[in-house]
């Protein structure tokens, strides 16, 4: 896909992490229910902010019925990408398919009441030949403590780690937790890191607690970094809910505006 480019000549940028919600579709029980988040109005307040490309990730409401993101990857072919949820069954052809339309990656939820915190071990084994046969990613939502157990599945796989919201590594997790240790190990292999999901790490709004810590990590992945919204921030009530420049601001704080900048423009090669 050739790069768009904003009318000051500028290239449009990626949004690496936004899901979107129709809430007439029937969602897993034991979860949050959650309100119309369409895609029109991600990729509007996205555009007014330099930004065209998003990553749409499967929330876990929906389980592995992914029908809603591919039909939203459907409407603008190529401009998207997606990272999905994947039942044992799923066919070749419905990778085959998905893989068409946009989908680079597959979820394993550690953190959800619905996900697949259970057993991300058999989970991992079945998919990973499969994922990496289509130079597929996985991508983890998991508390830092999974991230030593994280770290040995990927030590021989082969297999792309994408790590969501800091790697788990919370505001109040100290400097010198054996997670830290575990997210090198995966930053030497060749893991991607999402700065995103502020509000999720403990770190109160403008999350200026976590400047340190997104440095550190950057200093570790380099260019494998890259951001992600959250939009639309489940969980949140709508009066404490972070504007899209609320949460980019502390990657700005954190990498300075020129670095930031060309993180957020530069397209990653893991959703290529």
């Amino acid at each position: 896909m050739s790069e768009v480019t904003a009318p000051d000549g500028n290239p449009f940028g990626w949004d690496s992490h936004v899901h979107v919600f129709d809430a007439s579709a029937p969602v897993r029980h034991g979860h949050y229910a959650p309100l119309d988040a369409p895609l029109a109005r991600i990729e509007a307040i996205a555009q007014a902010h330099g930004v065209r490309h998003l990553v749409l990730v499967q929330p876990s409401v929906y389980g592995s019925d992914n029908a809603l993101l591919l039909r939203a990857l459907a409407v603008e072919p190529g401009r998207h990408r997606g990272v999905v949820v994947l039942s044992d069954a799923v066919s070749d052809a419905e990778l085959d398919a998905m893989h068409a339309a946009g989908v680079r990656g597959a979820r394993l939820n550690l953190v959800s009441p619905v996900g697949e915190a259970a057993d991300p071990a058999r989970r991992f084994a079945v998919l990973a030949p499969r994922l990496a046969q289509r130079g597929w990613h996985v991508q983890w939502y998991t508390p830092a403590a999974q991230l030593p157990r994280i770290a040995a599945l990927h030590q021989d796989s082969g297999l792309t780690c994408v790590l969501d919201h800091l790697g788990g590594l919370r505001a109040r997790i100290a400097d010198d937790h054996p997670a830290w240790q575990a997210v090198e190990a995966l930053a030497e292999r060749g893991a991607w890191l999402k700065l995103s999901g502020w509000y999720r790490l403990e770190a109160p709004a403008p999350y200026r607690t976590l400047v340190p810590r997104i440095r550190r990590l950057a200093a570790l992945f380099g260019e494998r970094l890259v951001w992600g919204s959250d939009w639309p921030h489940t969980g949140l009530a709508p009066e404490v809910t972070p504007t899209y420049a609320e949460v980019w601001q502390p990657v700005v704080e954190a990498l300075g505006e020129t670095a930031a900048q060309a993180l957020r423009q530069r397209r990653p090669s893991v959703y290529a």
